[in-house]
């Protein structure tokens, strides 16, 4: 009898085991099991990237004055992460993830092997960059690209990356606040940023924000934080910007961007140098010879030995008010070369509109 129990008691012991499997597996919720599946379906299209900085060492001459010649040394400037644009082995990033650097490696989830990269093109001005793989792994999966401008505020929001140099990380958390402005690297502001306060911290850069179908809705970027590490408020660069630029970079190597062929100049910067203030728009310091502007008949800031003279102030851009460089920069990068639109501008207190064809800028615009 003795006997009997203990075999009946083990077998209880294993069979409630069973059960207990079965009802943890069961008890997993669709929202939970939405993540996984995020999860699986994206890591391996996620990377960890180094950017590798070559360093030149000084020749040195020792006690018996020989000459030492010098040599490069390579060293780690970052790491950060990016994701599998196409089946041409490109790879989006930051711009501030492989800025400096003069070699990339690229690593994939579960790939011991490191993969060289190069660098195809970047928009620092909207912290984005193009890298390319010299050689490819066998399997080479692109995310799914989705759109920023449908999110809601509150849907879920899901980042993979590599924070703190630990590979294939999964954060999850919502869709904070869109349509943020926030300065970027080069000093400009990136409109329409997403805020999530899915956790990003430092080598999170250049990784993608998720949405519960799986698809890409934005590059995660930066975090506002007093200690360096996430508190909650994150912003991802836009993905509709970026199915804008990586195909230019890719293309072209760099973002053609259209404009008017304008010197602009801040109404701060007016004030300070030239004493002479103004309450909105945009002044225009100088209007270069033979762009659209010039055509059109604007006018920059003119003077003689006695007196500084006000030239055009833009006021609207197809009726979008532009109070600052910022304001004109992202507002144009919305438009192509060859697009016609309405400037309002004030002269001498009056207002007037034109039509114009915008056209390719060069570097000095």
């Amino acid at each position: 009898m003795k006997f009997m129990i203990i075999l009946i008691s083990s077998l209880f012991m294993f069979h409630s085991h069973a059960l207990f499997e079965i009802d943890e597996n069961k008890a997993l919720l669709q929202s939970e099991k939405n993540t996984i599946s995020i999860f699986e379906t994206n890591v391996n299209s996620v990377v960890h990237i180094s950017n590798i900085r070559k360093v030149r060492r000084g020749s040195a001459r020792g006690f018996f004055f020989f000459h030492r010649p010098s040599r490069s040394k390579e060293r780690i400037e970052g790491e950060g992460t990016g994701f599998v644009w196409d089946k041409n082995g490109h790879i989006v990033t930051n711009y501030h993830v492989i800025r400096g650097g003069t070699k990339f490696m690229v690593k994939f989830h579960k790939d011991p092997k490191k993969y060289e990269a190069k660098l195809i093109g970047s928009e620092p001005n909207k912290d984005i960059a193009v890298l390319k793989l010299v050689k490819t792994p066998k399997r080479l999966t692109p995310v799914k690209v989705g759109s920023s401008d449908t999110i809601k505020v509150g849907q879920k929001a899901i980042a993979i990356g590599n924070p703190f140099g630990l590979d294939s990380t999964i954060t999850q958390g919502i869709v904070s606040a869109k349509g943020r402005a926030i300065r970027g690297i080069t000093g400009i502001e990136i409109f329409d940023m997403i805020q999530t306060d899915s956790s990003i911290n430092p080598g999170n850069s250049g990784g993608p924000l998720i949405n519960s179908r799986g698809e890409v809705i934005g590059v995660n970027t930066m975090i506002y934080s007093h200690s360096g590490t996430s508190a909650g408020v994150g912003f991802a660069v836009p993905i509709d910007a970026v199915k804008k630029i990586a195909p230019q970079l890719i293309k072209y190597g760099q973002v053609k961007r259209a404009g008017f062929g304008i010197a602009p100049i801040e109404k701060e910067m007016l004030a300070y140098q030239y004493d002479i203030e103004i309450e909105k728009g945009l002044p225009i310091a100088r209007v270069f010879e033979g762009s659209s502007a010039d055509k059109a008949g604007l006018r920059g800031i003119t003077g003689d030995e006695y007196e500084i003279y006000l030239g055009d102030i833009i006021l609207k851009v197809d009726n979008k008010d532009i109070n600052s460089y910022d304001d004109i920069f992202n507002i144009l990068y919305e438009y192509n070369v060859g697009d016609t639109v309405k400037v309002t501008f004030l002269r001498k207190g009056k207002k007037k509109t034109v039509d114009m064809k915008l056209q390719l800028l060069q570097p000095r615009d």
